[in-house]
């Protein structure tokens, strides 16, 4: 039987999605043939279509870090899971597509009740989110955070356990963004209109105890500048590499993984070596789960626990068919999206 998967057919921009018509994978040996009913499109997506993401591919390869869905065949050898059963799973790449095969290992049961949309946010973004508060900052009760993107995908989900960790936040947004920011518990700074170090300054005097850094470059210094003596920048993007949604240079068409990130690599250490006792440390959720499978699972496991109770719920942008990926990349691409974009295969 056929099935519809997305492939990227050259570095560069939306139009390199192409839909394709093909047959259904069959699962090898210790893998499990899953129905997509939710799969993420994120930044890193952008990146690796663009062929600057360290995880970028050959060509052509299908994007598409995180998903959420249906066992639907198991391959030889696995037991202990049954047709329909829910799953989510953070493959990298190739989660764009109706039907995915993956090892067993990769699967994390997910609890009945949850919306599939909802819960596919919670295994990148969230995960992100929790792992960067809890076990690279490790924040404690009353400290201020300072969150740039805080009303995109990964910004939205710090907000919400940021207010569950009871930190005093502040989040960079547009002016679009800001009543979002606001109404998940911090104080919006329009990056457009005001200097943030400045507002930072006004606002606390002394700074803040930790920023999540998402942008890069330059960028990570002048997020330095905003943190009290003893702080840290936590810093896990690269989005400044991008200006709507393409290469901010204005050079594509070639895989290029690691020169972005060596430049990314001598920013970090630059601002680590400058005085004032300010840390910068670096934050890769592809990196963790490879070292540490396990945390991953139990991290993703206690997002889902929190979900269940209500205690969190992510914000969906846009859900859109799967056919519509090119689309959704130039939604993301543009800015000004609030939560996450997520392509649900069986919408129309």
């Amino acid at each position: 039987m056929k099935h519809t998967r997305i492939i990227v057919t050259g570095y560069g921009g939306p139009d390199a999605l192409q839909v394709i018509e093909e047959e259904r994978p069959e699962p090898k040996r210790g893998e499990v043939r899953v129905r997509v009913l939710a799969a993420g499109v994120s930044l890193p997506d952008l990146m690796m279509r663009e062929g600057i993401h360290p995880e970028t591919p050959r060509l052509p390869f299908t994007p598409g870090w995180d998903l959420v869905g249906e066992v639907d065949q198991l391959g030889a050898g696995v037991s202990g899971l049954e047709p329909g059963e829910c799953v989510a799973a953070l493959p990298i790449r190739g989660a764009y597509a109706e039907f995915v095969c993956l090892p067993q290992g990769e699967l994390v049961p997910v609890p009945s009740g949850l919306d599939a949309a909802e819960a596919v946010s919670l295994v990148l973004n969230y995960v992100t989110a929790y792992q960067m508060l809890h076990r690279s900052a490790e924040v404690k009760p009353g400290q201020r955070a300072l969150i740039h993107g805080a009303a995109g995908g990964v910004g939205t989900a710090l907000l919400q356990l940021g207010r569950l960790a009871t930190l005093e936040m502040y989040g960079t947004c547009s002016s679009r963004g800001a009543r979002t920011v606001a109404d998940l518990g911090a104080i919006p700074i329009d990056y457009q209109q005001l200097d943030f170090v400045e507002e930072i300054r006004r606002l606390t005097g002394s700074g803040v105890d930790v920023v999540f850094e998402s942008i890069g470059g330059t960028h990570i210094w002048r997020s330095r500048n905003a943190l009290r003596a003893g702080g840290k920048v936590v810093a896990y993007g690269l989005t400044g590499s991008l200006h709507g949604g393409r290469m901010a240079s204005g050079r594509g068409g070639r895989r290029d993984r690691f020169g972005r990130v060596a430049i990314f690599g001598l920013y970090v250490a630059a601002g680590a070596l400058l005085p004032g006792r300010k840390r910068v440390g670096i934050y890769s959720i592809q990196w963790l789960k490879r070292r540490k499978p396990a945390m991953f699972r139990e991290d993703l496991t206690a997002l889902f626990d929190l979900a269940k109770q209500q205690k969190i719920k992510p914000l969906i942008a846009r859900r859109m068919p799967l056919v519509a990926a090119r689309q959704a990349h130039e939604l993301l691409g543009k800015g000004g999206v609030t939560g996450k974009i997520v392509l649900v295969p069986d919408a129309t």
